[in-house]
């Protein structure tokens, strides 16, 4: 009887064992017995992102400088990320991730029912984070570029009550595509959102009412159509992405009688460029995998859970005729470049950084593959050293012709609104 009982239950124990490795190897990362709360591991983590479009074709030319972005973030140090939170572009979920998503040695402290975390360095009661869900609104309600680089140094040095000039400030943001962004922001001021708490600080004042007329009496502009919400020549969400990526001062901040208007708005254009060019980094809502992967080689930080892709918005689901598209393109002009310029520059982004990972990752595998055997090397020292040489020029090259010489581009392919789907990813949704 005993080894009858000793029998099944060796069988019993055995069967769970089994369905555990099975259900590891079928879903791998789900569990983790060797990581905390059971997160993905960085040495487990497998390639959830997208292959580059091997038929992308470039339309402006970006030097290797502005393509490379591998940051020696110094979260001990005295190092801050600054995050330029536009209006409707998905910075709400991006901030989320930021104080909750991300894994740290020390992660944030966000309570419940508290509107903001506390984002300590892992040595010392500072913050590392410049953003909403971190620090506030401290320099005002969605401030722009103008407004930050003016007040982040200044606003930092009061919370820790001392003076320091050390600080390494990196810039990041989202963009979003103009007319969704702009359809967006309709609908959300329909519903009684004004933002009219912003400073829109400039040059140390902020603009008369002469300078930035409001486009509705009384408290909010509640109910309004889309049709009365395109009407109003002083509306901010005209060619916002621009203005709030710009530096202001160039063009005597909300005065319009500096510039010309062709020349105001060639200014301004060629300011959001540089200053989109030079930020540390920065994301577009409609490529939610792209935005995390190029996040965290840009930092070498890495998120917990992977972005999803939403492409049910409440601009998605608005009914327009082409010739109210039309108009909302135009009045939207600047936008509709910078945009167009920003998803060029983010697609090659993407694509340099994965050619690099896959060529090191080659370069390592015939380094493995070299040192196999009895410990004996069948290459000479330099034999090798020429042909690893060899491999670092010659891979580059033939990803390039692989992954982004001649082609149309697919993914644009009848959809205004190029996003990518990943429901058929089994992803745990946060």
């Amino acid at each position: 009887m005993v080894e009858r009982s000793s029998k099944f239950l060796l069988i019993v124990v055995g069967s769970v064992c089994f369905m555990l490795i099975l259900y590891q190897y079928v879903a791998p990362g789900v569990i983790s017995f060797g990581s905390p709360h059971g997160y993905f591991t960085e040495e487990d983590e497998g390639d959830i992102f997208p292959t580059p479009d091997p038929h992308y074709v470039k339309k402006y030319y970006f030097p290797v400088r502005d393509l490379e972005r591998t940051i020696d973030f110094q979260i001990k140090g005295e190092d801050v990320i600054v995050f330029l939170h536009i209006q409707k572009t998905g910075g709400t979920t991006f901030g989320r991730h930021l104080v909750q998503n991300v894994r740290l040695e020390v992660p944030c402290d966000c309570r419940p029912g508290q509107k903001k975390c506390t984002c300590y360095r892992p040595n010392r009661k500072e913050t590392w984070l410049f953003s909403r869900f971190s620090t506030g609104w401290s320099c005002g309600l969605h401030a722009d570029w103008t407004e930050l680089t003016n007040c982040v140094p200044g606003v930092l040095n009061k919370k820790e009550n001392k003076q320091k000039t050390q600080r390494k400030f990196y810039y990041i943001t989202l963009l979003r595509d103009p007319v969704s962004r702009y359809l967006s922001e309709w609908r959300h001021v329909q519903r009684g959102a004004t933002w009219k708490t912003s400073l829109h600080m400039c040059d140390g004042r902020t603009p008369t009412p002469e300078e930035l007329p409001s486009c509705y009496e009384g408290s909010d502009w509640s109910g309004c159509t889309l049709q009365q919400f395109m009407d109003c020549p002083y509306n901010l969400a005209n060619n916002r992405q621009v203005r709030m990526l710009a530096d202001l001062s160039l063009v005597g901040c909300y005065n319009m009688s500096t510039f010309p208007e062709k020349k105001r708005a060639q200014l301004l254009l060629e300011s959001a460029k540089k200053n989109l060019r030079d930020m540390a980094f920065f994301g577009l809502t409609e490529y939610q995998r792209k935005t995390q992967f190029l996040f965290e080689r840009t930092f070498r930080l890495r998120f917990i859970r992977p972005f999803m892709q939403y492409n049910s918005t409440r601009a998605a689901g608005v009914d327009l005729d082409n010739a109210t598209v039309q108009r909302i393109e135009e009045l939207n002009e600047l936008d509709m470049e910078l945009y167009d310029y920003a998803k060029d520059l983010f697609q090659q982004r993407y694509q340099y950084t994965r050619q690099q990972e896959r060529r090191q990752q080659r370069i390592k595998n015939h380094g493995q593959q070299s040192h196999q055997g009895f410990g004996i090397s069948l290459w000479p020292s330099r034999s090798r050293q020429n042909f690893v040489s060899a491999l670092e020029d010659g891979y580059g090259e033939k990803e390039e012709r692989e992954e982004g010489e001649e082609g149309g581009r697919t993914e644009e392919a009848g959809n205004r609104l190029p996003t990518e789907d990943y429901m058929n990813q089994i992803i745990n949704r946060w």
